[in-house]
C-alpha cells in the first residue's frame, strides 16, 4: 500500500503495509534513527516523535494512519543550516545521557513541553518526563538540561 509521510517538512511516499509502525518506516525506509526501539508497546518513550507538536509514541502507531500528517523527528528539531537545536545542545553541554538511549524521547517530550510552557518549573519538567524511562539515573541532569534550554530559547 502507498501512503504520502510528511516527516521534518518533507513528504515521502511510502510503500509498505498499512500496519507497518512509524518507527519501522522512519528507521528502515527513510534512515532516520533518532528515534529507537524500545519495548514495542509504547511504554517506554525511546521511539517519540511529535505529530502536531505533541508526543506521539511511534512504535505501535500504524504509519498509514498518519498519512500526510505533519510529524518531527529529533533530526527535525535542527534549523535549517544543520545547527542544533536548544534542546540537543542543552543536553550535551549538561552531559545528560549516561547511555543516552533514552535521550531522543526525553528530548522530543522536551520539546513538546517547551511549546507549550516557555518557562517550565523543575515540577512541571519532571511531570512531562515522567512517562519517559530512564534507568541511568541521570534525571537531574535532564532537568537541568531542559531548563538550561527554555532560559536560551527565552533570549
Amino acid at each position: 500500500m502507498a501512503f504520502k509521510l510528511t516527516i521534518n517538512g518533507k513528504t515521502h511516499v511510502i510503500d509498505a503495509d498499512e500496519d507497518t509502525p512509524l518507527l519501522y518506516v522512519l528507521r528502515d525506509e527513510l534512515g532516520l534513527h533518532g528515534a529507537r526501539y524500545g519495548c514495542g508497546v509504547g511504554q517506554c518513550g525511546a521511539c517519540t516523535v511529535l505529530k502536531d507538536g505533541r508526543p506521539l509514541r511511534s512504535c505501535f502507531v500504524p504509519a498509514a494512519s498518519l498519512s500526510e500528517q505533519p510529524i518531527t523527528t529529533l533530526e527535525g528539531l535542527r534549523s535549517p543550516d544543520g545547527a542544533l537545536h536548544p534542546l540537543q545542545r542543552a543536553f550535551l553541554d549538561e552531559q545528560a545521557g549516561q547511555c543516552a538511549y533514552c535521550i531522543p524521547g526525553m528530548i522530543m517530550a522536551a520539546a513538546a513541553l517547551l511549546r507549550e510552557k516557555a518557562n517550565p518549573s523543575e515540577e512541571e519538567i519532571r511531570t512531562a518526563l515522567d512517562a519517559n524511562l530512564c534507568r541511568c539515573g541521570s534525571h537531574n541532569r535532564i532537568v537541568r538540561a531542559v531548563k538550561r534550554a527554555a532560559a536560551e530559547m527565552a533570549r
